[in-house]
């Protein structure tokens, strides 16, 4: 038998979210959160083979910038951390080349983003290059790393207690993220994360939700919040058969 874990999302956009999980430990949670961000393979460029590069930069320091433009992953089981895909990318001056002007062999796998800036080109100055794409995890290099900002904190719960001393001079009461008033969850963007802007003149109780977490999740692109979150939660699963198969071995 499973547990059952309760999910609200606070915020909700493809490459963006925050949402709520409530029924989970310290621990899981942070296990979560190290696996979007190490454990999630996404496609990066691996190797760049240069034929032609007139422009002021070093085909070291291009290979690098090739290699950090975010690439969309495709669905699980469409391809093997051993296999590669193939981008080209051929830009001649007066223009700046962009992320746009790689071409995939891949439909599957394209850029994530098209306005990613690769190198300025004066007149005369051109870039032609043939790169490889592989698959791998995150813990390997931080640009196989779909999760670009992740982070969990405790659901905080507001209560007004009652009225505040009448001469005793207000403070700020600061909190961030998202907080749980009258049983609806907030934003605190909505009161510019002071609490007396919300509640003035009034002394309120904040605590810890047990067991209570909200993320705030943002992706590259590769894939959409949803998936990094789903893929992450399937690579704990299956460390955790690994582990239940070697302990009955």
């Amino acid at each position: 038998m499973t547990d059952a874990y309760d999910v609200e999302f606070v915020e909700r956009d493809d490459r963006e979210a925050r949402f709520l999980v409530r029924g989970v430990t310290p621990a899981f949670a942070n296990g979560i959160r190290r696996a979007m961000i190490a454990d999630v393979p996404t496609m990066a460029i691996d190797t760049v083979r240069f034929v032609e590069n007139s422009s002021v930069m070093f085909d070291e320091q291009l290979a690098l910038r090739l290699g950090l433009v975010p690439l969309s992953t495709p669905p699980e089981g469409e391809f093997g951390e051993d296999e590669t895909v193939t981008l080209s990318i051929d830009v001649e001056g007066p223009r700046t080349a962009y992320s746009g002007d790689l071409v995939s062999s891949e439909p599957l796998v394209q850029p994530a983003d098209e306005n990613v800036p690769i190198i300025e080109l004066k007149d005369g100055q051109r870039l032609e290059a043939e790169a490889d794409a592989v698959l791998e995890r995150g813990k390997g290099h931080a640009k196989h790393q779909g999760g670009v900002a992740v982070g969990y904190r405790h659901l905080q719960r507001v209560e007004v207690v009652g009225d505040a001393p009448e001469f005793e001079e207000p403070e700020s009461h600061i909190v961030r993220g998202v907080v749980e008033i009258d049983g609806e969850l907030v934003t605190t963007e909505e009161f510019d994360h002071d609490l007396t802007t919300r509640y003035p003149g009034k002394e309120l109780e904040v605590e810890d939700v047990p067991n209570a977490f909200v993320f705030h999740v943002e992706t590259d692109g590769s894939f959409t919040v949803e998936e990094l979150v789903t893929r992450a939660a399937d690579t704990l699963a299956a460390r955790a058969t690994e582990l239940e198969d070697a302990v009955q071995l």
